[in-house]
């Protein structure tokens, strides 16, 4: 399927923000889908299971503030500043209730929106959501010095320590992530956002409190945040987990027909 990718730009407290939009001015497709990436990563990281949600939802694909192709202000990245933009960046597009699709990053913010904003939230599908793991691990620091010296050498490995199957790390990938560290102010928004999520607080207590059904999805063979962890998410009262084998960080893009099958078995 050949799917034209409608870049759009909208304002937020001041700020750019570069979105996809699939499907605005489609009324038949009346149901919102928010897909969330994770860290140093923009909206085309969900490209590989855009065509399975197509003909399904409105979707909006955010770079989120900091991130991508978006202004990276000069602020602390702390999940209360994303929740606020997050907040006021659907009330631009006039989008009252709407699903949230969040990996790692991204994962982490729409759980926090959706503790804070529950009536707004419709269903949940978390990908290996970060917050809860207090110690690095190998996976992570390697990310993270890539970020900070994005080197050819230095994204590769980070990339294909992260994926299951490295066949599934594109050249693309790697030098899209090059490109969008090089951007002024983008080294600085990923290490604040790091120490934002690192300075996330009691997050396990107040994960009760969303009241949206919620799939959690993780790969097997995830080094980034590891499988173990996913057991401090299902405090969500109304969550199921589903564990991916043979995949890593981010299964939309290592098994996206087997992420999608699972998200859409849960959305629809």
């Amino acid at each position: 399927m050949s799917i034209r990718t409608p870049e759009k730009i909208t304002n937020v407290y001041g700020n750019k923000i570069r979105y996809l939009d699939y499907n605005s001015s489609n009324s038949k497709k009346s149901e919102t889908l928010l897909l969330l990436h994770g860290i140093g990563a923009s909206a085309e990281r969900w490209s590989e299971v855009i065509p399975f949600f197509y003909d399904h939802f409105r979707l909006i694909v955010p770079d989120i503030v900091g991130f991508g192709y978006s202004d990276k202000p000069t602020v602390e990245y702390n999940m209360s500043f994303f929740v606020k933009f997050l907040e006021e960046f659907l009330n631009k597009l006039g989008v009252k209730i709407t699903s949230i699709g969040g990996s790692s990053f991204g994962g982490l913010i729409a759980a926090e929106y959706a503790i804070k904003y529950s009536n707004m939230v419709n269903k949940l599908v978390l990908v290996s959501p970060a917050g809860t793991m207090k110690t690095s691990t190998k996976t992570l620091e390697e990310y993270i010095l890539a970020s900070l010296y994005p080197t050819y050498d230095n994204v590769w490995r980070a990339f294909i320590n992260m994926a299951y199957d490295p066949k599934t790390v594109t050249e693309q990938t790697i030098e899209e992530f090059i490109n969008r560290m090089k951007l002024p102010n983008a080294k600085y928004a990923f290490m604040s956002t790091m120490l934002g999520i690192r300075n996330t607080t009691n997050l396990s207590s107040r994960l009760a409190k969303i009241l949206s059904p919620t799939m959690i999805i993780w790969g097997l063979q995830d080094y980034m945040i590891p499988v173990k962890y996913a057991d401090d998410y299902r405090v969500i009262p109304n969550s199921n987990l589903e564990v991916i084998p043979e995949c890593g960080h981010t299964p939309f893009t290592e098994k996206p027909a087997v992420f999608s099958k699972i998200a859409l078995d849960f959305l629809t």
